[in-house]
């Protein structure tokens, strides 16, 4: 709908700066919405209907790492962008979900994407793509273990415990169906109702940014000759916002040019996992400490992913 109202009724070209932009504000912002409320909705019923405390009781019955472990697979299956994966984030919170176990499924969703796997194959090789998925789940894996050591839910808003789905089963109490629905849909227009400006300002930062490609700087200052080419390039691909689909050719360009495949790797996996609209987004549901914790370690797991790929790729 909106590349018919964009293109052909208005008539801007997609592939410029102001008709792509436009065309991924309004695509992006009805898309993230509509998983918001959606997501919200499906999960908040869910809630309602489920004894929460005994799917703790089996995810601490297993320990921790098998905790870990589905948060992967789970963020692996899952075809989430950096900011479409946040309302199910917001769900597992709400839900009692232990915080490093939520926290490794929103390293995991964006960061291995199936089509920037399928991608790596065709464009640098099948062991290359084997390798991008192994070490994502790993940089996902660890930082949830290591996150599992502190107290971090002290870093989360209080808008994200204080749900009706809680209020609605203290005491033991055993909702109707239409109490549950009822709940369910209360809880997804509180949430949508504070979250939208952050969502809109999210997504207008990434329009804004849609479609700059500086491969010049890339060339420049995180070519092979560079030690910190690594850093550079992971850094750079926070702003750049794009989906696996979207980065991996500009991957492969700076590949031909010369850029090192453990460089061109850092960059792909920080324009994926990582963005400022997803930072946004997220203010509104972590404490400044956490979001910074949380951005800092993946960033470190990149780029130390990015250095051993350029030890075993050379």
């Amino acid at each position: 709908m909106w590349t018919w109202l964009v293109r052909d009724v208005i008539g801007w070209d997609l592939l410029g700066r102001l008709g792509g932009g436009v065309h991924f504000f309004l695509y992006d912002t009805v898309k993230i919405f509509l998983l918001l409320t959606g997501l919200m909705f499906l999960i908040g019923l869910l809630r309602a209907s489920l004894d929460l405390d005994r799917a703790r009781d089996f995810l601490q019955g297993r320990g921790l790492f098998a905790g870990l472990v589905l948060a992967v697979f789970l963020g692996v299956v899952t075809p989430f962008c950096s900011c479409s994966s946040i309302p199910l984030f917001i769900g597992f919170v709400a839900g009692g979900i232990p915080l490093s176990i939520t926290l490794t499924f929103l390293v995991a969703s964006p960061l291995v994407s199936e089509i920037a796997a399928i991608m790596i194959g065709d464009q640098f090789g099948w062991n290359v793509a084997a390798a991008y998925v192994i070490a994502g789940s790993f940089i996902a894996l660890v930082i949830g273990w290591v996150f599992s050591r502190f107290h971090l839910e002290r870093w989360v808003e209080e808008m994200v415990f204080a749900t009706r789905i809680g209020r609605l089963r203290a005491g033991g109490h055993q909702p109707s169906w239409r109490e549950r629905v009822d709940a369910a849909v209360a809880e997804a227009r509180d949430i949508f109702t504070t979250v939208w400006k952050w969502v809109l300002a999210g997504v207008a930062m990434g329009a804004v940014i849609h479609g700059w490609l500086p491969e010049d700087f890339f060339a420049t200052y995180a070519g092979p000759d560079n030690p910190f080419a690594v850093l550079v390039a992971t850094l750079a691909g926070v702003p750049l916002y794009v989906n696996g689909a979207g980065v991996v050719p500009i991957a492969e360009a700076l590949w031909a040019k010369g850029m090192s495949l453990g460089t061109v790797m850092a960059l792909t996996m920080s324009a994926i996992a990582l963005s400022i609209p997803q930072a946004i987004m997220l203010r509104r549901v972590l404490k400044p400490p956490l979001l910074a914790l949380f951005f800092g370690s993946v960033i470190v797991g990149i780029v130390v992913i990015g250095y051993l790929f350029n030890a075993i790729f050379p």
